[in-house]
């Protein structure tokens, strides 16, 4: 099998705490079709002498002033040309399998555009795996119905893990090749938004990326602030916060309705189908489940 080559951008400000374990997570995946781009918003830290260390592996890397992080990952975009892409915060890690598993999905699966883990990971502040989240699924009909705004209590709790998250360039090209640099915040679930509008989110259940915690991101420095921008996101794309009536049925019925009348509950809006990438071990393919959540 040819590898696609897989873009990998990390922005970074001021990041010298965390940064070098991020870039030898890329790095340390060993693989040979790799472009890997750093750009820096000028630190003042070492964050400038870690990626010197390593710019004989960088396929790019530049430190200059920027309007922020999606400003810095369009900079970064904007000098790629992988076939597949995706970005890893200067805090954050891949497990040692990731970029070989994303190729081989994306070799098998060619009419999937972009895939996820269901299985995300949660790194602590020094870098040790402390919990792997088991999600259902995606689907387009629940994105919109808001089930992944952050914090939102429905059925499925979590959002859409950027960390964890690929996608094919001509899915990029399809939205405009470009973030919506204007937020700080919530530019990635603004991105999923216009995805969401040309193909369906697969999810993998093999761990494909990892969220460091440490408090200090921007995320979690300013919860309501990325829940604002979210919700902005959704209803400029035809989505909405979800009523009180819709909570209460999708976490309390969906369960009875998914193992027992999942047609229905389907045809109700009370489950949603969603298509997961599955490995089979008779003929060492990914194919594709679909289940309902």
């Amino acid at each position: 099998m040819t590898l696609p080559t897989i873009t990998i951008v990390t922005p970074t400000y001021n990041s010298e705490r965390y940064l070098e374990a991020t870039i030898q997570s890329v790095l340390q995946q060993n693989y040979p079709a790799l472009e890997y781009i750093i750009i820096d918003g000028a630190s003042s830290d070492g964050t400038g002498d870690i990626i010197r260390r390593y710019e004989s592996h960088l396929s790019y890397w530049s430190s200059e002033s920027d309007n922020g992080m999606y400003d810095a990952l369009q900079k970064g975009f904007a000098r790629s040309t992988g076939q597949i892409m995706a970005w890893l915060n200067s805090d954050d890690m891949y497990p040692s399998w990731t970029l070989r598993t994303v190729a081989n999905i994306f070799a098998d699966l060619p009419t999937v555009d972009w895939i996820t883990s269901i299985r995300p990971l949660i790194w602590n502040s020094d870098g040790l795996a402390v919990d792997a989240m088991a999600l259902q699924g995606y689907s387009k009909s629940g994105f919109l119905r808001g089930e992944h705004l952050p914090h939102h209590k429905g059925f499925i709790l979590e959002v859409i893990q950027q960390e964890s998250t690929f996608w094919r360039r001509s899915l990029w090209d399809s939205v405009g090749a470009t973030l919506n640099t204007a937020l700080r915040y919530a530019g990635d679930f603004e991105l999923w938004a216009r995805f969401y509008q040309h193909s369906d989110l697969v999810g993998v259940r093999t761990p494909l990326g990892g969220f460091r915690q440490h408090g200090d991101q921007l995320s979690q420095q300013a919860p309501d602030a990325y829940y604002q921008e979210a919700l902005t996101a959704l209803q400029q794309h035809d989505g909405k916060h979800p009523s009180a009536w819709y909570h209460w049925k999708r976490h309390t019925l969906a369960p009875f309705f998914r193992q027992q009348l999942r047609r229905l509950g389907t045809t109700l809006g009370i489950c949603y189908l969603t298509r997961i990438a599955v490995y089979n071990q008779d003929n060492h393919k990914w194919q594709i489940r679909v289940i309902s959540i």
